[in-house]
């Protein structure tokens, strides 16, 4: 067994070298190096209990950590969950799994409010701690039973779309390879990464759809995407421009989007509010302004279920005008009867 130290930690670390096992590494808790060898030799003690007298060893949260994130590797939250995990560090180094209750939980969750962030940011940090926990106990076996996280309420947020002639000025106000994008964007609805990692190979012009791969989408599945009259003439014009990459700046990919150029373009078009990913929900928008189904578009969207697509049904009540109708005139026929009713009992 050894101790160290780690850049992302300020605690001293030991790895616990087990017979037959893989190595365990965990915090210590602590930034004092005697105490932290007491730890170790704490920890010395527990694991010859666990082995000699078969008395079910306890887990420590970043135990439970290392194993998620191994376990984790192709997941696409990977990164996003690392972030969690390092602010989560100060509150849940060293501690048992058995020691993070409800009352625990509750704390962090204060402590992660009283920073500043909001009940959305708060609910995905907490939610990676109820994740692993899960894990520990339904998966690994780690614990009994998984203290239950609180969800806070978060509020609403409305859609946010701009109108076709405010599309227009915008587009006309940007760089030619961001308006280029900007209008790829607008006719198949695709999210920023995969318009900006696009490549030729995903793209037949001559039956006019490209295609998302798993790897490369949000809900893990393959996306089709059939390409408009627009799209098309968007592809057109990039053509013979770069080797492998559908849209490029001065030779080079683009992985930058919201930059001056952008900003600057939506104040002189008059648009405000409005982020790149508003181009999505704008696709969208229109889709259902126009009389797309709400499964067909959850289908172009590539969504996994209809929860995104739902917030969208608010924007056209025609699929609701034919049940309208079927009680249109009742009322009239009512008053009439309830009329001839009344002549008849006077």
């Amino acid at each position: 067994m050894s101790l160290y130290q780690r850049k992302d930690s300020p605690y001293w670390w030991v790895k616990l070298s087990v017979l037959g096992q893989k190595p365990i590494q965990q915090s210590t808790g602590t930034t004092n190096k005697q105490e932290a060898k007491e730890y170790e030799a704490k920890r010395l003690n527990e694991i010859w209990l666990e082995t000699r007298l078969g008395i079910a060893p306890k887990h420590y949260w970043e135990e439970a950590v290392v194993r998620y994130l191994d376990e984790m590797q192709h997941n696409k939250s990977r990164d996003c969950d690392i972030r969690h995990f390092r602010w989560l560090a100060k509150h849940l180094e060293g501690k048992y799994l058995n020691d993070i209750n409800r009352t625990l939980i509750e704390r962090v969750t204060t402590a992660r409010k009283k920073v500043g962030a909001s009940n959305a940011t708060v609910n995905r940090c907490m939610g990676v701690v109820s994740r692993v926990l899960r894990k520990a106990a339904f998966e690994w076996e780690w614990l009994d039973k998984a203290v239950k996280v609180r969800k806070l309420p978060e509020n609403k947020i409305r859609v946010r779309f701009i109108t076709y002639d405010e599309a227009t000025r915008l587009i006309s106000e940007l760089p030619e390879h961001l308006a280029a994008m900007a209008k790829f964007s607008l006719a198949t609805g695709l999210r920023k990464s995969n318009v900006t990692g696009l490549q030729w190979s995903q793209v037949d012009l001559a039956n006019r759809r490209a295609w998302i791969h798993a790897d490369q989408a949000k809900g893990g599945k393959a996306i089709p995407v059939p390409l408009s009259s627009e799209a098309i003439e968007v592809l057109r014009g990039e053509r013979f421009k770069h080797a492998t990459h559908v849209f490029t700046y001065r030779g080079k990919t683009v992985n930058q989007i919201n930059t001056k150029a952008w900003r600057a373009a939506l104040v002189r078009a008059g648009i405000t509010n409005f982020r790149w990913h508003d181009l999505r929900h704008t696709w969208a928008s229109w889709h259902v302004q126009n009389g797309t189904p709400l499964a067909v578009l959850k289908e172009l969207g590539g969504w996994a279920d209809y929860d995104m697509v739902q917030k969208y049904a608010h924007l056209s009540s025609d699929h609701l005008a034919e049940y309208v109708e079927r009680v249109s005139g009742k009322f009239e026929i009512g008053k009439k009867t309830v009329a001839t009713n009344q002549l008849r009992l006077g």
